[in-house]
């Protein structure tokens, strides 16, 4: 039995000419009425589309949104530009942007939805173009950024250390040329600025090597890694175990830049924060992926902390920048393990 909203718009002009669609369904979620836009659009007869709940012609990754918006209307809201994607027949689906108003009297939805489908396919289009732009934006940045680095690095160690390292020259030529006559006091000055002059040199290459190591571009990702591990070892005294599963060819220099200052940023963090007597550093290959795995038993921390530390900050954003993942899992007392994946096919 029709109802009286139901023959009035069987009746109009504007339900059987409009482009748009426009459909009456019940509480239940069933057409009762359409007009011919609808089955234009979707390309299902008349009696296919009345047979099935309107949900079923939905696209599945938008029905759980749209039931939600759908409870809201039955409860007095009126949906307005509401934006889902709706499954034809042929296989393809059509994005329509809908109107809806539910009238409890009738206990019936009336909706009127235009075809906005072209204009969704620009905007992505137009989306997908600005994040290009934007990411050869970023690498040309990163790129900008390591280079100016190679250069500083460069000219700390070559200009810099060599100047010391002149210095540390002479210091050892006095002290070995002093008079008989000269004060143990003064030989002791010298001696212990040789000695500065020796540590000095060892610092800057330590500095050059972490603003850019260029054994990375020399001698490769894995080389590199296991002597940064060594290194940390050495310098705070806590075993750094290292273990290669990966294989270097086909990386990109940007991914070998991008899981180097990784794990330079995280034995860092665990330096300075993490307390701990053992770290272990593995990087192997994982289906398509690249995987840096790097665990301390250190004092770790609680979830929610790990926005307060600026290290941790800078791998989220660096990891973002390559579509990379990092996930990072710690308890007070249990230590912390942070993993690295990105696609080693990346360009």
């Amino acid at each position: 039995m029709h109802s009286h909203l139901i023959a009035e718009f069987e009746k109009s002009v504007f339900f059987n000419k409009t482009p748009d669609l426009v459909f009456i369904a019940d509480r239940a979620g069933y057409f009762k009425k359409i007009n011919q836009s609808v089955i234009d659009k979707l390309g299902y007869t008349e009696i296919e589309l009345f047979s099935r709940p309107i949900a079923s012609f939905i696209h599945p990754e938008d029905r759980l949104i749209t039931q939600q918006l759908r409870n809201d209307l039955l409860n007095g809201k009126v949906l307005r530009n509401f934006c889902n994607r709706y499954i034809t027949k042929s296989g393809s689906f059509i994005w329509l942007d809908w109107t809806s108003v539910y009238f409890e009297e009738e206990q019936v939805v009336f909706a009127v939805a235009k075809d906005v489908t072209e204009r969704k396919f620009l905007e992505e289009e137009h989306s997908n173009q600005k994040y290009l732009e934007l990411k050869n934006m970023a690498t040309h940045f990163k790129k900008r950024i390591e280079k100016d680095k190679q250069y500083f690095a460069y000219e700390l160690h070559e200009e810099l250390a060599q100047l010391v390292a002149a210095i540390k020259i002479d210091l050892d030529w006095v002290g070995a040329n002093l008079p008989v006559t000269t004060s143990s006091i003064v030989k002791s000055r010298i001696d212990n600025a040789a000695l500065i002059s020796k540590m000095l040199i060892k610092s800057i290459q330590r500095i050059s090597f972490s603003i850019s190591p260029g054994m990375l571009d020399e001698l490769g990702l894995n080389t590199t890694i296991d002597w940064l591990c060594n290194e940390f070892s050495i310098l705070n005294n806590i075993p750094c175990n290292y273990t290669c599963r990966f294989k270097e060819g086909g990386l990109s220099p940007e991914i070998k830049t991008d899981v180097f200052r990784i794990c330079q940023e995280s034995l860092t963090n665990i330096t300075y924060h993490a307390g701990a007597s053992s770290v272990a550093v593995l990087l192997e290959d994982v289906d398509n992926l690249l995987q840096l795995t790097i665990t301390d038993n250190g004092k770790g921390f609680e979830s929610g902390q790990t926005s307060d530390t600026s290290g941790l900050a800078n791998m989220y954003k660096r990891a973002a920048s390559v579509n990379g993942q990092l996930n990072i899992s710690s308890e007070l007392g249990q230590g912390t393990t942070i993993i690295f994946t990105v696609q080693r096919n990346k360009n």
